[in-house]
């Protein structure tokens, strides 16, 4: 599973303008934020499906994030995440 394209962020562009809306959080390149210094979402692609790797209990822990229902339970265990404090390791 590759990490997502240009391309492919261009398809999850309203996803990545609702992740922008943490404010926690600093997007260091396109599609990959970050806490702090640490490395907390990226995305991939895999044929016509994405997925974001989101650090979660000191590891990263992968879900869908192809459909509007991906992006919405993406977003709520983000914040979840968030809420809960980051992971120090």
């Amino acid at each position: 599973m590759k990490h997502a394209t240009q391309a492919a962020l261009d398809r999850l562009e309203p996803l990545l303008r609702e992740v922008r809306k943490r404010t926690a959080l600093k997007e260091n390149s396109r599609g990959a934020f970050y806490h702090r210094s640490r490395a907390l979402l990226h995305f991939h692609e895999h044929g016509d499906g994405f997925f974001a790797d989101l650090k979660t209990n000191h590891d990263f822990e992968r879900f869908p994030a192809t459909t509007q229902k991906d992006w919405k339970a993406l977003l709520k265990k983000l914040d979840r995440v968030l809420a809960d404090g980051i992971p120090v390791r």
